[in-house]
This record gives structure tokens, sequence and C-alpha cells, in this order.
């Protein structure tokens, strides 16, 4: 504990989320909370009306790591990126690591069958695999949930377990690209609904058929939506809807309320309509699509039954 608290959150920052980074007037601030400033060794959130002096601090109430993470993340010497050190010397900043996909699979096989498991259908499975969004990894056959650029060079993965609870960003990955199902008719399409993870917005996909692009932040922070937006804009695409669907959680809201603030100190952004559309309570999106198939199941069965009584 005493080496995490040493690692300042510039420094930090500045060694693991780069591009996250924007300095004016001799202070620096981050692009997914403008209200976050970074100078004299100290950060403060005027928004939310906190601060600190250590990154340690920093990934608890910013991130919203738990404190065990948050150290873990600082001192683990083994994890790429990770510049925790013993001297109080400032650390060194390091280079993000060359992303690179994980090889694929010969099939596709083992996804199929932990997506079916989670209620996503196969339709859905497919297109996903056709866009080169989805594969099965070699030799570990994980799920890897790919977010490309807008040139289509993939950019960001994941990775989940199809057996087990695995769960891993790819090394190297820029969490500004998340993960994108794009509408049926992407061109036109002024709406877009986000997500903390790609299986929530699969999810989504298979319980309400709007057409709507649909993105996972792979987490809370809005690195992903402002870009997604930015590049739109650019293109000369507007949107003109959001639909906030991060989970019904303390984490889940506090992302909701970050990305509205974002928005909102955005003149680019501004007539932008928001609406706040989480899964029930206790539910993320993936959550909420087994449950109602369980309940569409029963009902099937009773229905079934009343039937056989009838007659």
């Amino acid at each position: 504990m005493a080496a995490a608290r040493q690692v300042d959150a510039l420094s930090w920052l500045q060694a693991n989320e780069p591009d996250n980074l924007t300095r004016k007037n001799g202070e620096y601030r981050l692009r997914d909370h403008d209200s976050l400033t970074l100078s004299n060794g100290q950060w403060f959130w005027h928004s939310r009306g906190i601060g600190g002096h250590n990154a340690l601090d920093f990934l608890v109430e910013v991130r919203g790591l738990s404190f065990v993470a948050a150290v873990s993340t600082l001192c683990d010497g083994r994890a790429a990126g990770h510049i925790c050190q013993l001297q109080p010397s400032p650390p060194p900043r390091t280079v993000r690591p060359v992303f690179r996909l994980p090889a694929r699979a010969a099939n596709n096989r083992r996804v199929y069958a932990y997506l079916l498991s989670r209620g996503i259908g196969k339709d859905l499975i497919r297109r996903c695999i056709g866009l080169g969004i989805l594969y099965e990894s070699s030799p570990y056959h994980n799920a890897v949930f790919v977010g490309k650029a807008h040139t289509g060079t993939p950019r960001f993965a994941c990775a989940r377990g199809t057996l087990g609870n695995h769960k891993q960003d790819i090394a190297g990955s820029d969490k500004r690209f998340g993960f994108v199902l794009p509408a049926e008719s992407p061109d036109g399409c002024q709406h877009i609904a986000v997500f903390e993870s790609a299986i929530d917005a699969l999810s989504h996909a298979e319980m309400d058929k709007t057409d709507c692009h649909r993105l996972s932040l792979a987490g809370t922070a809005p690195l992903a939506l402002r870009q997604f937006l930015e590049t739109a804009h650019e293109e000369g695409r507007r949107i003109t809807r959001i639909d906030l669907c991060l989970d019904n959680d303390a984490a889940g809201l506090a992302g909701m309320d970050a990305i509205e603030q974002m928005l909102r100190e955005d003149f680019w952004f501004a007539d932008i309509s928001v609406t706040r559309d989480p899964p029930p309570p206790g539910f993320d999106y993936n959550e909420a699509l087994l449950a109602a198939m369980r309940e569409a199941n029963t009902n099937l069965q009773d229905r079934q039954h009343d039937g056989g009584l009838s007659l």
C-alpha cells in the first residue's frame, strides 16, 4: 500500500491513458471527465467535489476500482503498463504495448455454444462474425469481441472465457474504440444505445428490435462514446438520440452521470436527446434477457399444462 501511494495520478495517466489527457494553461484535464483537473501533483473532480494526491485515490474515486484492485493494478509488476515502484521518485513513462488480436481458432463452435447459453441467437452471432467483430480465439477458445476504428482497423478487443469467468482486455487495446454492433441501416441511423459490455449490447439487440447502433464502453468511462460521436460528426453523420443502458448499480448510474455531464459540456453534442434506459434493478441486460426467457418458458409450460388439463 505504501508503494501504491507513491504513484501520482498524472504520472499514472501519462503512462496508461496518454490519449485521455489534454493540457491547457498549465493544467491537465481528462477527455472523459472534462471537469477533472490535474496540477501541482494533485487532482480534483470539480463536478463531484472530490480530489486527491495519488493514483490510488484516483483509481478508487474516479475509475471505481475497489481498494484492493487499485493497489493490485498499481503494484503488479507483471502487468504491462503498471508503474508502481518502491522508490519515491516519479515513475518512468511506459509505452503502450503493441496491440495484436489473439490468434483465431479453426471454427467458432465454442463461441456459438457459449453465447447461445447466454440467450444470444444464432442469427445475431452469425452477423457479428460476418462483420469481423466476434470470433473464437486459439488456443484458449475465448470469445473475442473486437472494436474497430472508422477505417475498419481493429484497435480494441476483449476476451470472455467460454468456460469459466475469464474476462480480459487484450494488451495494447485503445478504449476509445469500443465494440460496436452497427444498425442494419448504418448510414442513415441517428440513434445509438450505450452499454458497459458487448454481451449486454447483444442481449439488448435480442430484446429490443429497434434499429440502432449499439456501443460497448468496456466499462463505464465515456471515451468510446466521445470517439464514436466525434467520428460521426467528422463524417457528416448526425446522431440525435442516445440511450444510456449501463448497469443499474452504483457504478452504472455514476457512469451515466459522467456521460451526461460530458455531453452537456461540449457544445457539439448539446442538441442530442439523451434517455436513461438501464435494465431492471439488480440486473444487467444479459441477466434481464435470461430472466425474460425463463419467464416466457414458464408461461409456455403453464399454457401447455392447462391445455392438457382442459382436454
